[in-house]
């Protein structure tokens, strides 16, 4: 059986693209180091590497073998993160897995606080397109807390974090630009090509649902990969978008609509069911001071539903 000493030397071997230099790194001897690949080798039933005169090179089995046991090393670096903080010390590694949008609205000013009470921890933030991708990568075990819509059928805490409004935005000459009442009906804008979103971004089902809502499906003008893009393109004349307030930049010189009826979703950050006491504080920070518009209308109106098959957010 292979052992996670003989995964690394593999991993070293491969990344220093030498015997000798993976040898020096790792501080053991060039034959012991060749002998436990040659034992490796015994164990998955062939050749990883081949010599080169100057360097190595994967073997086919090699190239399959490989990702796992990255994947293997970096497991057990986790479970030496989670050890470490269990034991009460200030340092290790914190895994945070969000949505998009969160990632650019709301997670920056809770990130520069966690930074400020324990500069000893490692932040990883993982990124995803789609609510239910999110939901994945916490049940796989890929990040200690999660930041986006409620998840569905979630055995472990969850904490509300608040409800954000969605907004339209629009360039400045628009014809509906200039209303007194600072919103807009969704359907006054059914006839607009719209800044719309690649399909596998949650967004885009967001998006359907609330004009179907209106009456219209969404023609697309263009679609974005990248959320934050959005608004930009919407300010510059493409289509109207809906986007999440928080996302909006600064010193924009787009207008920004709310819609009507409104379109709201609840965001939460939640982690597997015993999470560790520093994935805990971040979730307490997380609820403390995630700064998520307020609602500005009647519950239950217009608000994008919790739970799973919505969107990026929904």
């Amino acid at each position: 059986m292979a052992t996670l000493r003989q995964l690394e030397y593999l991993v070293t071997v491969v990344d220093t693209g030498s015997f000798t230099r993976a040898a020096e790194q790792l501080h053991v001897t060039q034959p012991a180091l060749s002998h436990q690949m040659r034992a490796l080798e015994r164990a998955v039933g062939g050749p990883l590497l081949e010599r080169l005169p100057r360097s190595v090179r994967l073997t086919p089995m090699g190239r399959s073998v490989l990702p796992h046991a990255r994947a293997a090393l970096a497991e057990v670096e986790r479970l030496r993160a989670v050890a470490r903080r269990t034991a009460g010390l200030e340092e290790g590694e914190l895994e945070v897995a969000a949505i998009y949008s969160v990632s650019l609205g709301i997670l920056p000013p809770v990130l520069r606080a966690w930074r400020r009470l324990h500069p000893g921890v490692r932040i990883r933030l993982r990124e995803y397109p789609h609510a239910d991708r999110l939901q994945a990568a916490m049940a796989a075990g890929r990040a200690d807390v999660a930041v986006g819509p409620a998840p569905v059928d979630w055995e472990g805490p969850i904490r509300e974090l608040g409800v954000e409004e969605f907004v339209v935005v629009l360039p400045a000459d628009d014809p509906s630009a200039g209303r007194s009442t600072g919103a807009v009906p969704l359907a006054e804008l059914a006839d607009r090509a719209w800044v719309h979103y690649a399909p596998d971004n949650g967004l885009a089902g967001l998006l359907d649902r609330v004009a179907a809502q209106a009456g219209f499906h969404p023609r697309a003008a263009v679609r974005a990969e990248q959320t934050s893009a959005a608004p930009l393109l919407a300010a510059a004349g493409l289509g109207p978008a809906l986007v999440p307030a928080n996302i909006v930049p600064p010193h924009f010189d787009g207008v920004v609509l709310r819609p009507d009826p409104p379109v709201r979703r609840t965001l939460t950050a939640y982690t597997r069911t015993r999470p560790d006491p520093l994935t805990v504080a971040f979730a307490d920070l997380l609820a403390e001071q995630a700064r998520v518009e307020p609602s500005r209308a009647a519950p239950g109106e217009g608000e994008v539903g919790r739970g799973g098959g919505g969107g990026e957010g929904a």
